[in-house]
């Protein structure tokens, strides 16, 4: 068959349409190379997150863009995780921001390099609510968290008791992968806690003659007690010098911690039966009740060198320290006739409140 018959072409036509066929091809796959090199193939405007819960593939991806709203070259796409072998993709969670090349943006996902998740933990809460915060962030549930703080093998591993465990969850920012285990993400928490507690405090507990454990069990103590940062050296000051003479705590958090609930206490709670309760049981609880942060272990170790025995609140919020009981007395009676004066206050308003309603109707 001869060609240029059968189109109807010169050869010098022929050529030239050749020519110019060549060159569209060569202009379109340098277009594409040039798309598959350059910096800017993928770009988002602002930044976005990806999380793939499982090992994805290429369309799985594109949905979440799509349901982003993210513009991009679907064919050309496929055409690069073709060519690049990025079509398997991994579990994770992944940030974008601004311009990519299409090798950067799919090879991070196709190799798993993930973007850590801020994660906090806050002094003083309690282990239903560390896990509740936690897990909002990360591929575990709630309860997930909750069963390695109290997996018996876990904490013989460990060497720690429950409440121990717990009192270690030092309060922190920690960069966490998204695909992390709970018993991982616990495991790094407790890392960090060893490697806070410096030789220096590991020596001022060996010179008191106290454990870790017991700083620890101590520091929770003043973590619920002192509202003011600087009322935490003086909280465990006074608390140590009740345990050199002898005398019992008598720290009013542990026996919130006995009912399971911080609220205001009433008379007959002080007499609950726990081996929590300091009224009742003499020295430290058998454990931390909370998560103290690193500055309240810090003002555990260096208490202030007072004579305190005992404190009652204030209306600003803070205490009111004394040495003798009789003072305390005092000082219990002065916060008691300022708690009956706010009930009376507020009785007050509420029944003005129910006036004014009455009279709307």
């Amino acid at each position: 068959m001869n060609l240029q018959k059968e189109i109807s072409l010169t050869k010098p036509e022929l050529v030239s349409t050749l020519l110019i066929f060549v060159l569209i091809l060569v202009a379109v796959m340098s277009s594409r190379l040039t798309r598959l090199t350059s910096s800017s193939s993928i770009e988002f405007e602002e930044e976005i997150e990806i999380i793939l819960s499982e090992n994805s593939s290429l369309s799985d991806l594109q949905s979440q863009l799509d349901k982003k709203s993210i513009e991009y070259d679907k064919e050309e796409v496929d055409w690069a995780a073709r060519l690049l072998g990025w079509r398997n993709l991994q579990r994770g969670r992944y940030v974008f921001e601004g311009n990519y090349s299409y090798n950067g943006f799919l090879s991070k996902m196709a190799r798993g390099i993930q973007d850590p998740v801020s994660t906090v933990i806050l002094p003083g809460i309690t282990q239903q609510r560390l896990a509740e915060s936690v897990s909002k962030n990360l591929n575990f549930s709630s309860e997930d968290l909750e069963e390695v703080l109290k997996d018996s093998l876990f904490l013989v591993e460990k060497e720690l008791s429950e409440e121990e465990l717990f009192g270690r969850m030092l309060p922190e920012t920690y960069l966490v992968y998204w695909t992390s285990s709970p018993k991982e993400f616990v495991s790094k928490v407790l890392r960090a806690f060893n490697e806070s507690i410096t030789d220096e405090f590991r020596a001022k507990a060996k010179e008191r003659g106290i454990t870790i454990n017991e700083v620890v069990t101590m520091a929770s103590i003043v973590e619920w007690e002192a509202y003011n940062q600087d009322e935490k050296s003086t909280i465990s000051g006074l608390y140590w010098n009740r345990l050199d003479r002898r005398m019992r705590l008598q720290a009013d958090p542990t026996v919130n911690f006995a009912l399971g609930e911080r609220r205001r206490l009433l008379f007959e709670d002080y007499q609950v039966d726990h081996p929590f309760n300091t009224y009742i049981n003499s020295g430290l609880p058998p454990g931390p009740i909370t998560n103290p942060s690193l500055s309240t272990i810090e003002a555990t170790l260096y208490p202030e060198d007072h004579e305190f025995l005992y404190m009652v609140a204030n209306p600003v919020g803070g205490h009111v320290f004394t040495k003798t009981f009789q003072e305390h007395q005092v000082e219990s009676e002065k916060w008691r006739i300022w708690l009956r004066e706010q009930y009376r206050i507020k009785r007050k308003r509420e029944a003005q409140q129910q006036a004014q309603e009455k009279e709307t109707r």
